[in-house]
């Protein structure tokens, strides 16, 4: 069983910059994919970005040159740094775990994740 708890979402005009941070507690032993997906009022669960088992790093489109997630594996905590928000990012941002990458970038879209948390709002406004 893997606990994992988002903070750092909030209210930001337009360009602004917010760093999320997503603490995981359970069973730090296994190697998991680790990573973010959003989904905003009325819309479908979009991948945000997530580090593989292997160490490789895979962003969405949408968020690509914007977004950096990192993990400190010290301290069990991911993070996503979100620079030059737009509205569009507006959403709930899900912190998840899971056996590879894509099941956070991309099956999200259809089953979450074998693992996730209960999200951080962030709000852009334009």
């Amino acid at each position: 069983q893997v606990q994992l708890v988002e903070s750092g979402g909030g209210s930001v005009p337009a360009g602004g910059s917010l760093r999320l941070s997503c603490e995981v507690s359970g069973d730090t032993s296994t190697r998991y994919s680790m990573g973010w997906f959003r989904q905003a009022p009325g819309k479908g669960r979009e991948g945000v970005a997530a580090i593989d088992s292997d160490g490789s790093i895979s962003y969405a489109d949408s968020v690509k040159g914007r977004f950096t997630v990192s993990q400190d594996n010290a301290s069990n905590i991911l993070y996503l740094q979100m620079n030059s928000l737009k509205p569009e990012d507006t959403a709930m941002y899900h912190c998840a775990a899971d056996r590879r990458a894509v099941y956070i970038l991309v099956v999200v879209a259809a089953v979450l994740p074998q693992y996730w948390g209960q999200g951080t709002q962030v709000t852009v406004s334009s």
